[in-house]
């Protein structure tokens, strides 16, 4: 083949993606712009990082059209991936910082343990459903998420390896707030988890620990998956 026939093959190539690249970049600078800040979001490190994660590598094949509109997604096994205002509003609640270590409980695709990857140190995510615990971890592992480590568990016991926490986020749906999450988050640490019975909508409660003491507060309405055990 000509060299001139291989310039312009890989030229194209090389243009190809990155005009898929830009066309990603301009749906997510369109999310955190209509979806996110206009709706009150400012904390700055959640809105660059929700600008650089690339979400829609974090959906299905099939939902890859939807992955930057504001409603949550299917991901399979009767799990979602959030809608970007819900990961950012939790993302931004717990107030992260570069040297945090964060527990997170219901891995599910692994998006918002990325975000929270490109703000803090550490990030240490469990997940209950074995086919989304094996997907996930490859994923984030492919995508270069060194940061992260991803359990296979029941994520109400929490991660006493790596305790304390600086924050602990749960993207499912518990009845009561876990003890054994209360005892490993870290004094001076923050909590967000959504509380309610299943299928029904919950609430969305912050927990801060300060010098032992527990104290909560009600933020919004939410509908998530429930929290699934290994009973």
């Amino acid at each position: 083949m000509k060299a001139s026939i291989i310039i312009g093959l890989l030229t194209l190539f090389a243009s190809s993606n990155f005009l898929q690249t830009d066309f990603y970049q301009s749906k997510r600078e369109k999310m955190v712009k209509d979806q996110i800040k206009q709706r009150g979001i400012s904390h700055q490190q959640t809105l660059n990082s929700m600008s650089l994660v690339p979400r829609h590598l974090f959906v299905p094949e099939e939902m890859v059209e939807y992955a930057y509109e504001d409603r949550p997604l299917s991901i399979g096994y009767g799990q979602t991936i959030s809608q970007p205002y819900i990961v950012a509003f939790m993302t931004s609640i717990i107030d992260p910082k570069a040297n945090f270590k964060i527990l997170e409980i219901g891995t599910g695709s692994g998006y918002q343990a990325a975000v929270l990857s490109e703000i803090v140190d550490s990030v240490f995510t469990i997940e209950i459903v074995p086919e989304l615990y094996e997907s996930a971890s490859k994923n984030l592992s492919d995508l270069g998420y060194d940061n992260i480590k991803v359990k296979h568990g029941d994520g109400f016991f929490g991660w006493t390896e790596h305790e304390p926490f600086d924050a602990i986020v749960v993207t499912a749906a518990a009845e009561y707030i876990p003890p054994p999450l209360l005892n490993q988050l870290k004094n001076g640490g923050k909590m967000i988890i959504p509380v309610g019975s299943p299928f029904m909508v919950q609430s969305l409660i912050l927990v801060n620990k300060d010098k032992g003491k527990i104290t909560t507060k009600n933020l919004m309405a939410v509908r998530f998956v429930p929290f699934t055990r290994t009973e």
